[in-house]
């Protein structure tokens, strides 16, 4: 009797020893269930960059007005018959101003 007691204790040993440090114990289970959350929210912010990008391309595709858009903040376009005016900061523009320089003696 105290052998099957024993046998069977170590039984229950082993398995708890599995459960806790074995391959796919709890703290694994834990591990693999953070993992699986950081990626669905990862793939969540990629699919709303893709919708958008679909409705970018779609604009592009349909209308005039997201091309002009374009051409006018990344090309730096301009129509006929428009005048282009460039402001500068106060700053920037004292830094420009050019200095005299003394002439060599």
């Amino acid at each position: 009797m105290k052998v099957l007691a024993g046998v069977l204790l170590f039984l229950l040993l082993l398995l708890q020893g599995q459960l806790w440090f074995g391959q796919g114990s709890l703290p694994d289970l834990w591990r693999l269930k953070r993992a699986v959350e950081a990626q669905q929210a990862e793939n969540q912010g990629l699919e709303e960059r893709n919708t958008s990008l679909a409705a970018e391309v779609q604009d592009l595709k349909s209308g005039l007005e997201a091309i002009e858009e374009r051409a006018r903040s990344e090309l730096g376009m301009i129509r006929d018959g428009e005048t282009f005016y460039q402001v500068t900061d106060g700053i920037a523009s004292e830094e420009a101003e050019p200095r005299e320089i003394p002439p060599d003696e």
